[in-house]
């Protein structure tokens, strides 16, 4: 009975204070595409990526009923940073879900134009809000509907101390009108509160920015490339020192304290290296994660060391490396000899012949691609052949007896017509293509099947083509496969080589690119189209996983269009609309939902890219 009554009037009371409408509540995921195409349409960096943003305690004047709830202390305010727009993952600060929607969209344009990050708060937010009215002129009716909701949601001047009611009568000044106040008041005393957050504009960059680990190459891998089931929220970050006392429960340590033989019994106990089902959510609560270094770094090196094959099982190293450069977007600059692309070939692959699984469906695409293969045609008007032009002899006839001299010839010609086409088939074998998509079959399962299907599709039409393969471990080991070369024809050894692919490590996409292109561009082939197989973006163990990462995958593509190459991404990763159209533009991918029908789709999309 008295949980019962606890329940009833924390319920009453929370919805007495007024802060939360859930009735009206609009999450980010409803929004997130939206507010993303709003963003980059009203000219915002189309590098940032849409994440949600955490709760962080502000500290400032709450109304009695919000300090008898015990509700209103923390926020989740939208910001933005090199890498990332931040919104709240769920606004509900409105009785009306339109309006919620409408403040998801308002930020994102607020974001857009947000064009003098290093000024001040107030006057920065101010400044973009008056270049968003001013060059999107029909927003203003939605601005001044959210900040008249806004203002009615506020603590009102009148109920607050005299220094702190001039902060709330400034700001309320600023919002009606962006840019007509320069300055806030300051606070004169310490028992002032600071102002409360202002929902429509973002926070400052400094007050948000988490701070980065001294050195990239220490930091945790990523666990895959598969997307979270909700938005990752941002955390503020500092970084401490190691306790003298590294573990201060030694001291409460008593030997007698064992469990005797007896006492013994077999239980599941956890490990260190286990994973705490509950971080996630002691993580989403705090507001301030405390990083330091104690010197263990040996286990999680140690982990990544077991995954390097022996040199006995590894494959075969083709020369000594080849040096490549790098893209960094923080200063502008291509790094030259950054990377070092190491070609491979696997050993003692042997020769295979096709699995008998495929055998049914390659024997449907190579008949469907036979009528794509070169076909002898006749030429008319020409000056020599093996038969006679009907219509060109009879216009020539024509031509001298008015007195012309007949311009073309009288005969037909066959000619063969070549498709002038070479393609290179770039597949990522990075460690995420060993997730099961199946009982019994693996994201690489998949990709084995779709090169070998493509093979026997390519060998029908008689185009000329490659197939290589890629991963990483740091810009120092960019392992780069040879499955199939141009010059060498598709038979059993191919085979066996494609039969003999496995996970790799990770995906530095960039230089994987730049190798395949490079080879690309010295074929004789007047199309040259550059395939790209993946199942996640692109990421390795320094700040490659960052926006470095995209940013020089983004240049490789640059570069290879420069060539007069076509690169072309195909990929699983249902997250890949929030940042493949930045890489390869809006006709530069394909999503594939469903990863088991890649083998099928895969020769029919080429196919299609190269229809005359």
């Amino acid at each position: 009975m008295e949980e019962l009554i606890g329940k009833l009037w924390h319920n009453w009371v929370t919805k007495a204070a007024g802060d939360h409408f859930p009735d009206a509540s609009v999450k980010l995921s409803e929004v997130e595409k939206t507010a993303g195409i709003l963003f980059r349409a009203f000219g915002g960096d189309p590098g940032l990526k849409v994440a949600a943003a955490t709760s962080e305690q502000h500290g400032a004047r709450r109304r009695w009923l919000q300090r008898i709830a015990g509700s209103g202390e923390r926020v989740a305010q939208a910001r933005r940073d090199n890498e990332t727009l931040r919104l709240p993952p769920e606004i509900a600060v409105f009785p009306e879900a339109s309006l919620n929607r409408d403040l998801y969209l308002w930020l994102a344009a607020l974001a857009a134009c947000d064009v003098a990050p290093r000024q001040a708060w107030f006057k920065r937010n101010q400044a973009a809000a008056q270049a968003a009215l001013e060059r999107y002129p029909g927003l203003r009716p939605r601005y001044e509907r959210l900040v008249d909701a806004h203002l009615a949601r506020r603590i009102p001047p009148e109920k607050m101390q005299p220094d702190e009611a001039a902060q709330e009568s400034t700001l309320r000044q600023a919002l009606r009108q962006p840019g007509s106040v320069k300055g806030l008041p300051p606070l004169n005393s310490r028992s002032s509160k600071p102002p409360q957050p202002v929902l429509l504009w973002l926070i400052a960059a400094e007050e948000s920015a988490p701070s980065q680990i001294a050195d990239p190459e220490d930091e945790l891998p990523p666990e895959g490339s598969g997307q979270p089931e909700t938005a990752p929220e941002a955390h503020k970050a500092e970084q401490v020192e190691t306790p003298d006392n590294k573990n201060p429960m030694l001291i409460m340590f008593r030997a007698e304290s064992l469990p005797t033989w007896a006492e013994y019994v077999r239980v599941n106990r956890a490990y260190d290296e286990d994973e705490n089902p509950d971080a996630k959510n002691t993580a989403r609560d705090l507001e301030r994660l405390s990083l330091t270094r104690d010197g263990q770094t040996a286990k999680s090196r140690v982990k990544f060391d077991l995954d390097l094959p022996s040199a006995a099982e590894d494959d075969t190293p083709i020369g000594p490396g080849i040096q490549l450069p790098e893209w960094d977007y923080r200063k502008a600059v291509m790094q030259p000899a950054h990377c070092l692309i190491q070609p491979m070939i696997a050993r003692d692959a042997g020769q295979a012949a096709l699995p008998q699984e495929l055998a049914a469906t390659a024997k449907k695409l190579r008949g469907q691609f036979a009528a794509l293969a070169p076909q002898r045609r006749w030429l008319k008007a020409q000056p020599d052949g093996p038969e006679l032009d009907i219509d060109s002899c009879v216009r020539n006839q024509a031509d001298r007896a008015s007195g012309h001299t007949p311009e073309t010839g009288g005969y037909l010609a066959q000619a063969r017509c070549e498709r002038d086409l070479a393609c290179l088939l770039l597949a990522d074998l990075s460690m995420s293509t060993d997730a099961p998509i199946s009982d019994s079959h693996r994201i690489v399962d998949v990709i084995r099947d779709s090169l070998l299907l493509f093979s026997e599709a390519l060998t029908a039409t008689g185009d000329r083509f490659g197939i290589y393969g890629f991963s990483s471990l740091r810009r120092q080991n960019v392992r780069f496969h040879l499955l199939k070369d141009f010059g060498e024809r598709y038979d059993a050894k191919a085979r066996g080589r494609i039969l003999a692919i496995k996970p790799g490590f990770y995906t530095r996409m960039g230089a994987a690119i730049r190798q395949a292109a490079g080879i690309l561009n010295e074929q004789a082939s007047a199309r040259k189209l550059l395939l790209i197989i993946t199942d996640g973006k692109p990421n390795d163990l320094d700040l490659y996983d960052s926006r470095y990462g995209i940013e020089d995958t983004r240049m490789a593509v640059f570069e290879a269009r420069r060539m007069g190459l076509t690169p072309f991404c195909v990929t699983i990763d249902r997250e890949a609309g929030a940042y493949l159209p930045y890489l390869f533009g809006p006709a530069g991918f394909c999503v594939i939902r469903k990863p088991e029908e890649l083998p099928r789709r895969l020769p029919l999309l080429y196919a299609q890219l190269t229809r005359q």
